[in-house]
């Protein structure tokens, strides 16, 4: 079934070359082509499309095996003072360890996605963390392992 991202309509075969995509961004458009049954032509200028009406917003470099290699990954939701919050996010934007910081609603006002190279470290950029000024209180989860990464 069709539906719009700002006045654009995407249509099934967007949708399964976004599926296709999130599979392999690397794919050629030969192959992706081939495996939707559709001209090389058609599903480069459908990408086209979609890149210019930015429903997809470009392509990235996702690390594999990373747990294979010893690395730590954590989840961390962080409730703030108020009006330490621009001050705590400016703090988490400067450590290497922080991956990505989300914005979230509920008890807790962000969640940061660690990664480590030892369960040492990991403790230390928790406590780093836990002692900042503006926190008022952690929750953390280390990831054991990936079900599903689309």
């Amino acid at each position: 079934m069709p539906y719009y991202i700002g006045t654009m309509t995407i249509d099934a075969t967007d949708q399964r070359i976004i599926a296709l995509l999130r599979e392999n961004a690397r794919a050629s458009t030969a192959q992706l082509g081939r495996r939707l049954g559709l001209a090389r032509t058609t599903v480069q200028s459908r990408i086209e499309r979609l890149l210019h009406n930015k429903v997809i917003a470009g392509f990235t470099l996702r690390m594999g095996a990373e747990r294979e290699r010893g690395q730590l990954h954590a989840h961390v939701m962080i409730t703030a003072i108020p009006k330490l919050l621009t001050r705590v996010e400016a703090t988490l934007r400067g450590l290497p360890e922080v991956r990505k910081l989300y914005s979230v609603s509920g008890q807790h006002d962000f969640i940061a996605v660690l990664v480590t190279d030892s369960v040492g470290e990991m403790d230390k950029i928790l406590d780093r963390i836990g002692a900042l000024p503006g926190v008022d209180r952690t929750d953390s989860s280390i990831v054991l392992s990936t079900r599903i990464d689309r």
